[in-house]
């Protein structure tokens, strides 16, 4: 048989398969999440997440310095807070000697390269672990940013190189940016939620830092999982406001999306490769269902591949280790 071309030619081997992959992993693409507790020595396995810890500030900075590394050169922080300090104000978010701010500045100190950038959302310090200040009974817009806004300039303050609102509130993006040029806080980024999700896959990380809502759910702020146009839209809104980086969270249900999300914008896409994500592969694997290894590699490849610049992944150290074998 007689064929002009014979795409099978690009397949023979591993070797040629290489030189020719379009997508490529990198440490580099990574963004480590932390989970971040009060005390000394605290190495807390969550249980809906398998190998993965919530640890102390102290043994925190050992994670980060083993992150940096293997050439992981971002993290994500969340911090759990004690639930004498929550209130329906949030006011513990920014004490500039709360936990977050203490744990901003140790990591800068450690590895001053590393860049930190830190959830900015008050469900961690709410006592109805909502995103925002509940006002009978509804999630209010306006008082929820003013929060938010003294929230990122505790961050900056205390050395945070991106703050990162994950609320989902109107007009944010713009008033946390305001406020940094205000306060003179002019290299100090903003990595925007742009199109998060009203999702089930975040069960497990509310159960990492005991954020789960005390009632109803997020559905009134966080985007409904139907909708494609609508992240277009709030994500062209952050750019517009002052996002530097924008996010679609969660990841792989949302393929589609980042894509849409990369083929509108000019600012670097993240996307956020879930708890619930992370804990199905785990599951799975542990049944035999399937290689874990190679369901990281191939999960993380699809991400990138529909058009992430960065992924925040429980899996990035485990990643980057299958990478360099």
């Amino acid at each position: 048989m007689f064929l002009q071309r014979r795409n099978r030619i690009l397949r023979t081997n591993p070797s040629i398969r290489s030189l020719v992959a379009e997508t490529i992993l990198t440490p580099s693409d990574f963004i480590a999440p932390l989970f971040i507790d009060e005390g000394e020595n605290i190495k807390f396995e969550i249980p809906s997440m398998p190998g993965y810890y919530r640890r102390s500030l102290d043994l925190t900075i050992i994670e980060v310095k083993e992150l940096w590394s293997l050439g992981i050169k971002s993290v994500l922080l969340f911090i759990k807070c004690d639930d004498s300090l929550k209130d329906n104000t949030g006011k513990e978010a920014w004490n500039k000697n709360g936990l977050m701010q203490r744990s901003i500045k140790a990591i800068k100190n450690a590895v001053p390269e590393m860049i930190v950038m830190t959830d900015v959302a008050l469900d961690p310090y709410s006592i109805y672990g909502h995103d925002g200040i509940v006002e009978n009974n509804e999630i209010v817009n306006d008082p929820t940013v003013d929060a938010l806004v003294q929230m990122s300039i505790s961050h900056a303050e205390a050395g945070a190189d991106f703050v990162a609102p994950s609320d989902m509130m109107d007009g944010r993006i713009g008033e946390i940016r305001e406020a940094l040029e205000i306060n003179n806080f002019t290299k100090t980024g903003i990595m925007a939620y742009s199109a998060k999700y009203a999702s089930c896959f975040y069960g497990p990380f509310r159960d990492a830092l005991d954020s789960s809502p005390g009632f109803g759910d997020k559905k009134t702020y966080q985007m409904d999982f139907a909708n494609r146009t609508e992240a277009i839209k709030e994500t062209l809104m952050d750019v517009e406001e002052g996002a530097d980086i924008v996010m679609v969270k969660p990841a792989m249900a949302y393929l589609d999306i980042i894509r849409e999300i990369k083929n509108t914008v000019t600012v670097p896409v993240s996307a956020y490769h879930v708890s619930g994500e992370y804990a199905m592969i785990k599951a799975a694997a542990k049944m035999g269902w399937l290689n874990e290894d190679k369901a990281i590699i191939e999960s993380l490849t699809s991400i990138k591949r529909a058009g992430a610049d960065l992924i925040a992944t429980y899996f990035a150290k485990d990643t980057v280790r299958l990478l360099n074998k």
